[in-house]
């Protein structure tokens, strides 16, 4: 292996899923083999996918409450490795392969997801960005219920997701000086107190504070973006966020979890687990995952 040889892990995520067979696909794909990295599968036996670290056997029981538990224990388990691989430089990144939230939990890991379970893991504080060629979107709250944003839009979480990311933009993607603008909270940004005042009275502040665009509202912040005016939107809750990425770039957006001191990304969907084991799942998105972190790392060293 050459010394300067990219090795990036890869999880195949919930075995009940698509992660494994678009894993398979994806290390065969044509643009995957080109990139020159040496590939370190994680995750169990008992998949389609031949895997270099072990964390279990996959045996379904055809028990849906048994073996959902069973496969978000070796998910867990296959996250939890890739980051003892990643921390100490064994691996320069890892991608991820979709997990399924519920079962996560089921198996003992009481995480509302990937982008929260690594920060626990690297003992940082980290941040949810979906890109693509026409837009990234950061979220200042991640997964958490609609009624409890309000509370968790703070000063704190929103100046975090602002610092992350033009941290990030610069290291990771090459921009300098990224121009990101403050997606607001309320229909309207408020309109001036008519539909609530935490626009005027934390985000506006934050915003100036910080020297970035905002906040405008949902409905024309994203269109801007994607014409070119910013480089990075940041979303105060989860669906607003996720909802304007998908919508212009679903299946070749990739899910970056800026703040970690490695790189990390991911596909933009789920495990899928109404169409596994059918052969029809795309693993584009997956195949755009693994190049975007290769570029990643090339950045991060220099490459």
């Amino acid at each position: 292996m050459a010394a300067d040889m990219i090795r990036l892990g890869l999880t195949l995520g919930d075995p009940r899923g698509i992660g494994p067979e678009i894993a398979a696909r994806a290390l065969h794909d044509p643009r995957v083999a080109g990139l020159g990295v040496q590939w370190r599968v994680i995750g169990p036996h008992g998949t389609e996918t031949a895997v270099h670290e072990v964390v279990g056997y996959w045996a379904p029981t055809g028990n849906a409450t048994v073996d959902a538990a069973a496969a978000g224990r070796l998910a867990g388990l296959a996250v939890e490795r890739a980051v003892q691989l990643a921390l100490p430089g064994e691996l320069d990144g890892v991608v991820t392969a979709p997990i399924d939230k519920a079962a996560l939990k089921a198996g003992g890991y009481d995480f509302p997801g990937h982008t929260e379970m690594l920060a626990a893991l690297a003992g940082v504080p980290t941040t949810m960005m979906l890109a693509s060629d026409r837009l990234r979107v950061v979220l200042a709250t991640t997964h958490i219920a609609l009624r409890d944003v309000p509370a968790a839009v703070t000063r704190a979480a929103l100046v975090q997701a602002i610092e992350t990311t033009r941290a990030g933009l610069g290291r990771d993607f090459g921009i300098p000086v990224p121009r990101v603008a403050l997606c607001a909270l309320n229909p309207h940004a408020g309109d001036h107190g008519r539909f609530g005042s935490e626009d005027d009275d934390l985000l506006a502040p934050v915003a100036r504070a910080m020297d970035v665009a905002g906040p405008f509202p949902a409905d024309t912040v994203f269109v801007r973006a994607m014409r070119g005016e910013f480089d990075a939107v940041i979303a105060p809750y989860h669906d607003v966020g996720m909802t304007a990425i998908k919508v212009a770039s679903f299946g070749s957006a990739v899910n970056v979890t800026l703040g970690l001191p490695f790189v990390r990304t991911s596909p933009d969907h789920g495990t899928a687990l109404d169409i596994a084991g059918q052969g029809v799942a795309s693993a584009e998105s997956l195949v755009k995952a693994m190049e975007t972190a290769v570029e990643m790392v090339r950045r991060r060293q220099g490459l």
